[in-house]
């Protein structure tokens, strides 16, 4: 059918690796938890663009370099792996400074600001949607399996694959964004509750970073 080879087993395989884990929905989540659902939707904006950027470059062989040079993809772990670090690093740091103003009850309102890695969200997500090895494997090894060889007019198979995974993606943040709204709304008024879970999230990026540094590209 228009170039795609075994499509159900390509959704199956689309649900399940989508709902896996990862560094952009838990981005995306931490971003619609703490600043809004408009909010939360910048961020997932973010990934869907950094999506079809790898998309793309599966389609035009591109990624297919990261098998013929293992050290590009070295040094492209290690920079996402650096990054998601540092988010998650300063997403700890954020929730337990309010954390331990909290008894400061006579001091002088301040403005909250948000952690770095929780600022231009759109940005940060594309940079961590680009950057993170796991949705490169699922197109390197996954995504162009499913394109018929031989096929006059792969651009339409690709199309239709890429339409596929990014309409997953979308009810998948939906729900992540809508999700972290109502935990927000729990957290609220419970400061404590509130520095545990945002600590939880950090802690999340820095155990992807760890993780996608000893990422195998085979």
């Amino acid at each position: 059918m228009l170039g795609i080879t075994d499509f159900w087993t390509y959704v199956l395989g689309v649900v399940a690796i989508v709902l896996l884990p990862g560094p952009n929905s838990i981005f995306v989540l931490t971003v619609g938890a703490r600043r809004g659902v408009r909010t939360g939707y910048e961020a997932a904006a973010g990934v869907f663009l950094g999506d079809m950027v790898l998309m793309t470059l599966s389609a035009t062989g591109v990624a297919s370099l990261l098998h013929a040079y293992p050290p590009l993809f070295t040094a492209l772990k290690w920079a996402g792996a650096v990054y998601l670090g540092w988010i998650g690093i300063n997403i700890i740091r954020s929730a337990w400074g309010k954390w331990r103003s909290r008894a400061d009850v006579t001091a002088t309102p301040i403005v909250e600001q948000e952690p770095p890695g929780m600022q231009r969200p759109f940005r940060r997500a594309l940079v961590v949607s680009m950057l993170n090895p796991k949705a490169i494997l699922f197109f390197i090894s996954f995504f162009i399996q499913f394109v018929q060889p031989g096929y006059a007019h792969p651009a339409v198979s690709f199309l239709i694959l890429g339409a596929v995974a990014q309409f997953f993606s979308m009810l998948y943040l939906t729900a992540l964004i809508f999700g972290g709204r109502f935990l927000a709304g729990q957290f609220q008024a419970r400061r404590r509750l509130a520095a545990a879970g945002a600590t939880g999230m950090g802690a999340l990026f820095v155990g992807f970073g760890i993780k996608l540094a000893t990422a195998s590209v085979s």
